[in-house]
């Protein structure tokens, strides 16, 4: 999904940055996350919240006001945090959430 944003987007993706947790212990992945954002102001995309990049998202993002981590992760909303991340968290997560709501729909099977 990252290079997916990137093509769209252009340089303007460049904020984010993927995280794979293939091959890496739950440590190794908290520990790793915690060096990318650093005291970044950040928002953690994850696919599953029960996962092991969402468990390692949330213990890395836990005691920080300048961090959330946003579950459930889809094309829409990525791009709508391109173009809108410097928007404040009180403003931008709400956003986030509706984006990839919104995208989700089911369509009629053609025949």
């Amino acid at each position: 999904m990252v290079q997916a944003t990137q093509r769209i987007t252009g340089g303007l993706a460049e904020c984010l940055a993927p995280l794979s947790n293939d091959g890496k212990t739950p440590d190794q992945l908290k520990s790793e996350l915690e060096g990318m954002v650093a005291d970044s102001r950040s928002v953690v995309f994850v696919d599953l919240q029960s996962g092991s990049c969402g468990m390692a998202a949330l213990a890395c993002c836990r005691d920080s006001v300048r961090r959330v981590v946003v579950s459930g992760v889809n094309l829409p909303m990525l791009l709508d945090f391109v173009f809108n991340r410097e928007l404040p968290f009180e403003e931008l997560v709400p956003r986030l959430l509706e984006s990839g709501r919104a995208s989700i729909a089911s369509m009629p099977a053609t025949e």
